[in-house]
């Protein structure tokens, strides 16, 4: 798509909101309820971020997951992370072809949207594949390196209860994620919806809401949009308030806190906050959107310390004390 198509940057926001009401409508086709989480993951997509979706198995995670790439139109890979799952398995690996030269096969990180399942299982040599990926859209393979498509997404999921065999995700890929979304349990009237709709044979046929073209024709606009000083002062006063010892930290931080969010949280609150206004047909982000994507940008990027945990203080009490 070409950005001559709308006229004027009011005219592409006011067409981004109507196709974001289409894209939710054909996910609601397969997915009932889960409004916020479907939010902040299309968010996220547009912001250029990365997702790491927590919550216990059968909440229809990776469903979710391929009902969004089906809807955008993108190629969409699973990749199950396993303890034994090596770097070579995701990034692919050179062999020897008839001609006796080397050649490259690529792996399932060649892809749009990634959906890394059970992220937490594999060891920290496999993770820490994805972190190139994540962070600078290539691969390195044998000396080479390969660009991965666009738009590219790593959607991770990770199961909070079972803990036995797992290798928590070091904070340096955590902060990839722009966001941490909690997947919890449906409520009693759209389980039962759930339960109606997937017992019978019925299939649903999704419609294809946008391309790759127009994702990123999107992605550049929500960069474009313009954002007041005093935002812009509030977002990295918020994340600045998180560091215990600042300047800005309240107690409940100096107290409850061994780790704060670094800047890449500031620059995630405002693209972010630029992403959910234009969403709701604002043309700039105000106080309000940084607030609304706060909890999902901060939730991974602070650290309780041990009487936190003895005071029972959880971490989504702390920011929303700080909002």
């Amino acid at each position: 798509m070409s950005e001559n198509k709308y006229q004027s940057e009011v005219e592409a926001v006011d067409a981004f909101v109507e196709r974001y009401k289409d894209l939710t409508n054909e996910i609601g086709k397969v997915i009932v309820g889960q409004d916020e989480v479907i939010k902040k993951v299309l968010i996220s997509i547009f912001s250029r971020g990365h997702c790491l979706l927590v919550g216990v198995p059968g909440l229809a995670k990776t469903l979710l997951v391929s009902t969004i790439s089906d809807s955008l139109g993108l190629d969409f890979n699973r990749i199950q992370f396993t303890p034994d799952l090596m770097p070579s398995d995701i990034i692919g690996s050179e062999i020897l072809d008839e001609s006796k030269n080397f050649k490259f096969v690529k792996g399932p990180l060649f892809a749009n949207i990634i959906l890394a399942d059970e992220i937490n299982r594999t060891p920290p040599k496999t993770q820490s594949a994805l972190l190139e990926a994540m962070q600078e859209r290539t691969v390195t393979a044998a000396g080479h390196q390969y660009k991965l498509d666009e738009p590219f997404f790593v959607l991770a999921t990770q199961n909070p209860i079972e803990q036995e065999g797992t290798y928590p995700l070091p904070e340096a890929q955590l902060d990839r994620f722009m966001f941490n979304v909690w997947v919890d349990y449906p409520k009693y009237e759209e389980e039962l919806s759930i339960v109606k709709n997937t017992t019978t044979d019925k299939k649903v046929n999704l419609n294809r809401i946008m391309n790759a073209d127009e994702i990123i024709y999107f992605q550049q606009l929500i960069r474009k949009l313009p954002v007041a000083d005093n935002v812009l002062e509030y977002a990295v006063k918020l994340a600045s308030s998180t560091r215990p010892g600042n300047k800005l930290a309240p107690d409940v931080v100096n107290s409850y806190l061994s780790w704060g969010a670094g800047p890449r949280a500031s620059q995630y609150l405002i693209i972010g906050a630029k992403c959910h206004a234009a969403i709701n047909g604002k043309y700039s982000p105000d106080i309000e959107d940084v607030k609304a994507v706060a909890e999902p940008i901060l939730r991974h990027r602070i650290v309780r310390n041990y009487k936190a945990e003895a005071d029972g203080y959880s971490i989504e009490k702390i920011i929303d004390s700080l909002l």
